[in-house]
């Protein structure tokens, strides 16, 4: 089955089309600007160069035509036409506390979803528009939703609830939700399957590090905690997120620096984390670079990064009562080794080590703790799309029964 996997921002979309049985990508790109001057297309069929074109994109069902037709177009196209097509895994980013599996998209499931706008504004209605533009140009192909926040339903009460009057739960359903469930999901399976071990057994934490990060305990196949909350603002200093912060510093500042709620909140999402204690950027090659001409900030601005991931680390150790292996992924994960090995010299008690040579390795699966080591140490690449493609596959082949 060759399967489309969406993921809708309110101003791009990402797609690849992927043939689920060899789980190989066909082709993938990017459109980017949508509904803004200037919009840009990227296609890039498998095993051939990327092709960027400028081409007007009013609105999110004129940039899914645009994927459909670059898909089928007899020169570069991967599929004779879209019946090919036998489903779309579309990433949606909230589903509050009504899904904790992947689904089939309904009418209904969209009421459900749009019901949880107020919970992910930025994400929710980019997404369900990315849907219903799919569901209008293929009509007859099942849509499937793929929630980031769904792995986390298995978080225990008192992992999620907040220490704040209980009726603001029952009545708004404010707790902790956590995000990257995809990646983190994805990312916990490949590890037991590399270090051979029983995943329903298993006690693993992932780092998803990038410019937007988080941390996820997994026990026996399950998320027990992570570090994202309610928003994706709390838990870790992102590239420009704050992450966890006293809520006291909000009014502190709105009285001492005349801030308004907005303002504050613009502060803590987009000119925090790396960022804003570095004061050059939100990216972390331009941090290295820094750090290396003895830029102090910068310097701090890492250390403050590896103190925290080493800090929520040690913490679902402890919520697990051990750990199995330890995994880096995302762009931060992914392809800094220095990183990497800062955060795990914390972890020496319980038996982690990172060896130098293994740890040089950027973007590809690999060991890269000692030999002698109780607890492994891994870089996994994370790979969404794929994850999405696999639950896509799963619940159309089971309509098909």
């Amino acid at each position: 089955m060759k399967i489309l996997v969406i993921n809708c921002g309110s101003s791009s979309l990402k797609y690849q089309l992927i043939d689920s049985e060899a789980e190989q990508v066909l082709a993938k790109g990017l459109c980017e600007r949508i509904g803004i001057e200037g919009s840009m297309f990227t296609y890039q069929k498998a095993g051939c160069d990327k092709v960027v074109t400028q081409i007007d994109q009013p609105d999110h069902k004129k940039s899914i035509s645009i994927v459909l037709e670059a898909l089928t177009n007899k020169e570069n196209g991967v599929i004779a036409d879209l019946s090919e097509i036998g489903a779309v895994g579309h990433r949606l980013v909230h589903g509050g506390e009504e899904f904790a599996a992947s689904t089939l998209i309904t009418d209904e499931v969209i009421k459900v979803v749009e019901s949880c706008n107020d919970l992910a504004p930025l994400h929710n209605p980019a997404n369900i528009i990315g849907v219903n533009a799919c569901r209008e140009l293929m009509p007859e192909t099942p849509m499937v939703g793929v929630f980031d926040t769904a792995f986390h339903q298995t978080m225990p009460a008192e992992a999620f609830i907040y220490g704040i009057p209980y009726e603001y739960y029952k009545k708004d359903k404010v707790r902790k939700y956590g995000f990257h469930g995809t990646s983190h999901a994805f990312v916990s399976k490949r590890t037991a399957e590399i270090l051979g071990l029983d995943y329903d057994k298993a006690k693993i934490i992932v780092c998803h590090l990038g410019n937007g990060a988080s941390i996820c305990a997994v026990d026996g196949g399950k998320s027990v905690e992570t570090s994202m909350g309610l928003t994706p603002l709390m838990g870790l200093v992102m590239g420009t997120r704050s992450g966890e912060i006293d809520p006291g510093v909000m009014e502190y500042l709105g009285k001492k620096e005349n801030m308004s709620f907005e303002e504050i909140m613009t502060m803590l999402n987009k000119k925090s984390g790396i960022l804003g204690i570095s004061g050059i950027s939100s990216d972390f090659r331009d941090i290295d670079a820094a750090i290396e001409d003895g830029n102090e900030q910068a310097k701090l601005a890492k250390d403050v990064f590896v103190h925290r991931v080493a800090s929520y680390v040690g913490a679902y150790i402890a919520v697990m009562n051990g750990v199995d292996a330890i995994v880096f992924t995302a762009g931060v994960g992914e392809n800094d080794p220095g990183a990497r090995a800062e955060i795990i010299e914390h972890f020496g008690y319980v038996g982690a080590y990172i060896d130098a040579e293994k740890n040089n390795v950027r973007g590809k699966e690999a060991v890269i703790s000692t030999d002698d080591s109780k607890v492994k140490v891994l870089l996994v690449p994370t790979n969404e799309e794929l994850m999405i493609a696999r639950d896509t596959k799963a619940i159309v082949d089971g309509l098909n029964k």
